[in-house]
């Protein structure tokens, strides 16, 4: 047996199934944070955009980042990564900068080229679908995936991402109904009527912005149930406030008091109150009843989902300009039925008044992602075969405080990991870079950093060649 087999047969594996922001951060604080011998890292993404994911996919250069880039380093204790390295390539950025989304998916790509450089042969990237998650036979888990990919694995991360969008009972079985905006080419052939994009969050923003760059005659409806827009960034941003949470379980009353008396202390800068508790956050869920929790999602949800995910000042100038133009028009209602004729969409929007008619030549879902995890394939394979379990809320998988899943007996699983989006239920903040970046570290450091000592185990990998 030559020295390289030897090897191979040694190193400890871990498998990490997502090809988004939270897979890609998971191993490069894996490979390049850690100060021993790293395990090898396997990256599965269906996709092969190892790294971009849905969010940082986009092509328009009109699609920035919703937090400036001292925000969004990879790494929390070195804020200026992400603009060194940005200057680095001939950048004029700064720390308050909204950079195009596009070059933070080159700086993901960019963070896994520099771990399989310095650890030559450590980094795997395969495009196949995991199909399936199970106990293994010489590893502690057996990854199946799409064209024979295969895997046996000492730990799985599952860094998942965002689940596509929500499907609807009024969707209609046809082409002019796109049901995921973010599919690569799904708004290419969009063009020639009214459209209409059902929600008004920030995918809304984004989708609107590209459709009216590229025809100046098209007409954009944007319906949701609250009518409500993501507000807008200040620039310069104001400084977070300092908050101290009482102790002790709490209310949603409890959390209003709370947000009242620090925008009083604020002098009304609500940014710098909604900065200051978002690190609280997922402390503070944590402390509500399933009851209170439910409340919150049904009734305030909203009003502090488009305070806290704000957009840049310049993309909020553009969505001001189509208002004002008459060439964005928000509708507060809710999609009744969509009638598909040779012409058009008659769709029939329920509001608080009289029910409204609108003939549309496009319906473009933005409502974001669904939040049963079962709508994604792999984790609703996971769930029925009991190694993982969903939330009380059903808005995501069961999880400890470090990201180990918890299966439906209550066993918590330590070579099973999940972060980012599939947390939603027990974190509620858990969806942008600082979050996800605080998680990935914590895995590499407190639980997967164990993998770097060798353990003399087989290793069987069949699959496609590397991407990179």
């Amino acid at each position: 047996m030559d020295g390289r087999a030897a090897q191979r047969r040694s190193e400890s594996v871990v498998a990490i199934v997502g090809g988004g922001a939270s897979a890609a951060l998971t191993a490069a604080h894996l490979l390049l944070r850690g100060d021993r011998v790293p395990p090898r890292v396997v990256v599965f993404d269906r996709d092969g955009r190892h790294g971009l994911g849905q969010a940082y996919a986009t092509e328009d250069p009109r699609h920035l980042l919703n937090a400036p880039a001292a925000r969004m380093s990879a790494f929390a204790d070195d804020p200026d990564h992400l603009v060194r390295w940005a200057r680095a390539r001939g950048l004029d950025a700064s720390g308050a900068d909204f950079l195009p989304r596009t070059l933070y998916g080159c700086y993901l790509q960019d963070l896994l080229a520099e771990a399989s450089a310095r650890h030559p042969g450590k980094l795997t990237q395969i495009t196949a679908t995991v199909t399936g998650v199970e106990p293994g036979r010489d590893r502690a888990w057996h990854v199946h995936g799409t064209d024979g990919a295969s895997l046996e694995a000492d730990a799985v991360v599952l860094a998942t991402g965002n689940r596509a969008p929500t499907a609807w009972p009024w969707a209609p079985d046809d082409p002019r109904y796109i049901a995921d905006p973010w599919r690569p080419g799904a708004l290419d052939g969009v063009s020639g009527g009214p459209v209409l994009i059902v929600g008004t969050g920030l995918t809304m923003v984004d989708v609107a912005t590209t459709i009216a760059s590229r025809d100046p005659g098209t007409i954009v409806y944007a319906a949701s149930r609250h009518g409500l827009l993501p507000r807008a960034h200040r620039s310069p941003a104001p400084p977070a406030a300092v908050i101290s949470p009482p102790p002790g379980e709490l209310t949603v009353t409890d959390l209003l008091h709370l947000f009242t008396a620090a925008l009083a202390s604020s002098d009304g800068e609500w940014r710098g109150v909604v900065d200051g508790l978002r690190p609280h956050v997922p402390d503070l869920w944590g402390r509500l009843r399933l009851a209170e929790r439910q409340r919150f999602l049904s009734s305030y949800a909203r009003q502090w989902e488009v305070r806290r995910h704000r957009i840049p000042p310049a993309t909020a100038t553009r969505i001001d300009d189509l208002r004002a133009t008459g060439r964005l028009r928000v509708l507060r209602g809710l999609i009744d039925a969509v009638d598909p004729t040779r012409d058009h969409l008659k769709v029939t929007l329920a509001t608080d008044g009289p029910t409204r008619e609108l003939d549309i030549a496009w319906i473009i879902n933005s409502t974001g992602p669904a939040a049963d995890p079962r709508s994604e394939p792999l984790l609703r394979g996971l769930l029925d075969s009991g190694l993982v379990a969903t939330d009380p809320l059903r808005l995501g998988l069961t999880a400890d405080s470090c990201g180990c899943a918890v299966d439906e007996s209550g066993r918590t699983r330590h070579d099973l990991f999940t972060l980012g989006p599939t947390l939603r239920g027990l974190r509620y903040e858990t969806t942008a870079i600082p979050e996800i970046r605080e998680q990935a570290a914590h895995l590499a450091s407190a639980h997967l950093a164990k993998l770097s000592t060798p353990v003399e185990r087989a290793d069987v990998l069949t699959s496609q060649p590397l991407l990179r």
